[in-house]
């Protein structure tokens, strides 16, 4: 009998049993071995202006073409996306491309969609596939376009070593800056810290960081003061988004952020940071 294997991918390290899917529902173990059985199955595919992944200092007024598929390795009780990124294949509709085939849809959108430059990986967490991401990132780069990526970062060294370099501009969410919160939504700070260090000091990426404010969870400005000093240190140039909660999936006891709150902690932010956003407001 095949025994169990562990995944490497991100901190959680599964341990997974023959024909079991990790906590991200998207890699599995196939005759003792750990596939992205996501791979190329995708569920929403749509072409979005590049502010809206947000990235707001990054080829102003262009579009990409978004795309996303199913699973992550995070479980927020506020999700946005959960319909796609809380479920597993049996949950959501989904359909199979290869690389070279979005590739080639991403060049034709070119064709008919006024400054169309790439592909955003986005909508749940593209990175628990990342090898379709890597597969797909160097056939766009390959055809002179970009590459997006939209991710909450909490993933292994070892895969954004090997994404880093094909990456042109990413958001990364930076949920908060307490450990205790990333325990409660299944991730980990300092893996999310390492991916934005590592980001930033690839010269060829752009980096952008959303933090969703969300009411008593993480709106102290003394947490905001913490975070925008630390991405300070790694980059004074890193454009931070404070974003708006409103009430989603699992959390829906306590109302939207109070729309000063968001303004106070990004008057915040700026005594760090030259180029601080709010969204959502």
């Amino acid at each position: 009998m095949t025994e169990a294997v562990r995944c490497d991918v991100c901190p959680h390290g599964c341990l997974l049993l023959p024909g079991r899917v990790g906590a991200c529902r998207a890699r599995a173990n196939v005759d003792g071995e750990v596939v992205p059985a996501a791979y190329g199955r995708l569920t929403s595919i749509a072409i979005d202006p590049v502010e809206k992944k947000p990235l707001a200092r990054w080829k102003p007024g262009s579009a990409v073409l978004s795309v996303g598929g199913y699973g992550c390795n995070l479980h927020c009780p506020w999700c946005q996306n959960a319909s796609i990124s809380q479920v597993g294949a049996d949950g959501v509709r989904w359909q199979e491309y290869t690389p070279q085939e979005l590739a080639d849809l991403a060049i034709a959108a070119t064709r008919r969609v006024e400054r169309m430059v790439g592909v955003a990986y986005t909508y749940n967490e593209p990175l628990v596939c990342w090898e379709f991401v890597r597969d797909t990132a160097e056939l766009v780069r390959e055809a002179g376009l970009c590459n997006v990526l939209v991710s909450a970062g909490c993933v292994s060294q070892r895969v954004m070593a090997q994404m880093a370099p094909l990456i042109d501009a990413a958001n990364i969410d930076l949920k908060s800056f307490r450990p205790q919160t990333y325990d409660m939504v299944g991730g980990s700070l300092e893996a999310v810290r390492k991916t934005i260090e590592l980001l930033a000091a690839t010269p060829t990426c752009h980096v952008e960081v959303t933090t969703l404010v969300v009411p008593g969870v993480n709106d102290s400005a003394e947490e905001m003061n913490e975070l925008a000093a630390w991405l300070a240190s790694v980059d004074k140039n890193i454009v931070l988004h404070v974003s708006r909660f409103h009430p989603a999936w699992r959390k829906r006891d306590v109302g939207p952020t109070p729309v000063g709150r968001v303004y106070a902690l990004a008057d915040v932010a700026r005594t760090h940071l030259s180029h601080v956003y709010t969204g959502n407001c």
